[in-house]
C-alpha cells in the first residue's frame, strides 16, 4: 500500500487542477507548491489539497517538502521564455528536472511522474523541444529506487486550456485571421485523459521507466482547429494561411509583444508534426475524447 501523500510541481496549472482533483478521488492526499497559492483558492475547497507556498527551483525547499510523500508530479513547463536564447526554457525544463531528481534521492522518493511534450528530443527543431528532450533523458537515467513514468501529449485541450482559448480569443477580436504554418499537424488530446493516464499508471509497476505519447482520436491542421474554435464560438471569420516567408516574419514581430502570443520557438515547433507514433492511452486502457465532444460546451458559451 502506497504511502497517501503525493506531491505536486505545477499542480495549480490547467493541467494540475484537474489531476490533483482525480488523485484526491483515489484516496491521496496532494501537497501543490506554488508561488501563486493566493490566485488558485477554489482548489483549497477540496480538503485533500493543500497549497503551500515554495520556490520550486531551490532544491533544499524541494527536499524539505518531498519528505514524507511517497510520489512527485512534475507539470512544471514554459512555452515561452522571457529572452531569447533558450536559458528560460533551460531552467524551467532541464535544470529544475535535475533538481527535482536531487529532492527525490534525498528526501527518499520513489515514485515520479514527469511531463514532457511529444517530440521531445536533442535535435528538435526549437529550444523548447530541445530542453524537454533533454529533461526526459535525465529522468529516464536517474536509476537507483526511483522509479519515472514520462507523458508526452499533444497539444492538450479542456475547460480553461490555454490553446483553443486563446484562439477564441483572438478571433473575437479579428474578424479577419492571420495563420502562421496553417498546416501544421495536431491531435489534441483532452485534459481529462491526460489526467487519468498519470493517475492509472502510478501505481502500475508495467509503466515504470516508460514514455507515453497521448493523442486525441483525429488529426487536425492548425487551421481547422482555428476554424473549430471559429464554430464552437458563434463567430463566422476568415482564416487565411500564411506563406512559410510570412509566418516566420509575423512569429519574429509578435515575440516581442507583451505576452508573446507567437514566438519563433513557437514557430519553429511548429514545424514537426504533433501526432503519435503509437498512442500511449490506448496502453493504458484509455479511450481518447474527441475533440468535438468537449470544444461547444466550454468556448460556446463564453
Amino acid at each position: 500500500m502506497y504511502p497517501r501523500t503525493i506531491c505536486m510541481l505545477g499542480g495549480s496549472g490547467f493541467v494540475g487542477q484537474f489531476l490533483a482533483a482525480r488523485f484526491a478521488v483515489r484516496g491521496f492526499d496532494i501537497k501543490v507548491l506554488t508561488r501563486a497559492g493566493a490566485r488558485h483558492r477554489a482548489m483549497k475547497v477540496n480538503p485533500q489539497v493543500r497549497l503551500i507556498d515554495a520556490d520550486v527551483y531551490d532544491q533544499g525547499v524541494l527536499q524539505q517538502e518531498f519528505s514524507g510523500c511517497h510520489g512527485v508530479v512534475n507539470l512544471i513547463g514554459i512555452l515561452n521564455e522571457p529572452g531569447h536564447r533558450g536559458r528560460g526554457f533551460r531552467r524551467a525544463h532541464v535544470e529544475l528536472a535535475q533538481t527535482v531528481l536531487n529532492a527525490c534521492a534525498a528526501a527518499d522518493v520513489h515514485r515520479l511522474l514527469h511531463m514532457s511534450a511529444l517530440n521531445a528530443a536533442f535535435d528538435g527543431p526549437s529550444h523548447y523541444l530541445r530542453t524537454k528532450g533533454e529533461a526526459v533523458k535525465k529522468v529516464l537515467a536517474a536509476g537507483g529506487d526511483l522509479k519515472v513514468t514520462v507523458f508526452e501529449p499533444s497539444v492538450i485541450f479542456g475547460p480553461g486550456d490555454n490553446f483553443m482559448n486563446r484562439f477564441a480569443s483572438l478571433l473575437r477580436l479579428m474578424p479577419v485571421f492571420p495563420l502562421a504554418s496553417p498546416n501544421a499537424e495536431f491531435a489534441p488530446v483532452y485534459v481529462g485523459d491526460v489526467a487519468e493516464a498519470f493517475v492509472k499508471s502510478y501505481g502500475d509497476t508495467a509503466t515504470f521507466g516508460k514514455r507515453y505519447e497521448l493523442c486525441g482520436p483525429q488529426t487536425y491542421s492548425l487551421r481547422q482547429l482555428v476554424q473549430l474554435a471559429a464554430r464552437a464560438s458563434h463567430l463566422r471569420r476568415w482564416v487565411i494561411g500564411l506563406p512559410d516567408w510570412a509566418g516566420w516574419l509575423q512569429a519574429a514581430v509578435m515575440e516581442w509583444l507583451p505576452g508573446k502570443p507567437l514566438s519563433l520557438d513557437n514557430y519553429h515547433s511548429l514545424q514537426v508534426a504533433s501526432v503519435c507514433r503509437h498512442n500511449g492511452l490506448h496502453d493504458l486502457a484509455i479511450r481518447p475524447t474527441p475533440l468535438e465532444a468537449i470544444l461547444p460546451g466550454y468556448l460556446g458559451n463564453q
